[in-house]
């Protein structure tokens, strides 16, 4: 039995939740931010919120970007005294990037308003369908992390292996 059809269908209706799931989150996230605050620059404030503290080089690839886009970001966040940057004194080539107090209370603020959205969203799920999204995006999340051989395909049963 041919199974390409079923997966055509299966990644047709992936490409549509996912766009619309991107679009719709991004949107909404945008309209609860501060004006002067774009949500690369919120999704850079939580990244360092949740680390404490990081370099340029550990969001451009966090982020899949380029250092250049990093260091534009950084640099407005910075000049909104919302990052400060830290020259490593063990090596004068390292600078962390770490939340000043504004930073803080900003993503402490901004982390409430999302979980409230998030929450309002969850709650058309059962508790059961809810932890069955979770652990199926994790799996994906997990995938995408150790996907190394750019488009070529994955084989599945690799996968429990390293689990």
């Amino acid at each position: 039995m041919d199974e390409r059809p079923l997966l055509c269908e299966i990644i047709k209706r992936y490409e549509i939740a996912s766009f619309t799931v991107d679009r719709r989150i991004n949107a909404l996230v945008k309209d609860l931010m501060p004006e002067d605050l774009t949500t690369e620059q919120y999704w850079v404030i939580r990244y360092i919120q949740m680390r404490e503290r990081s370099t340029s080089s550990e969001l451009a690839e966090v982020f899949c970007v380029g250092k250049s886009s990093v260091t534009a970001i950084v640099t407005r966040l910075a000049d909104k005294a919302l990052i400060q940057r830290i020259p490593d004194p063990s090596d004068r080539r390292v600078t962390y990037l770490q939340l000043t107090e504004e930073g803080v209370q900003l993503a402490e603020q901004m982390e409430q308003v999302i979980q409230d959205l998030l929450a309002g969203l969850i709650g058309h799920f059962t508790a059961d369908e809810a932890k069955q999204f979770l652990e199926l995006y994790e799996k994906l999340a997990h995938v995408l992390l150790h996907y190394e051989s750019g488009l070529a395909a994955l084989d599945p049963g690799a996968e429990s292996e390293t689990e």
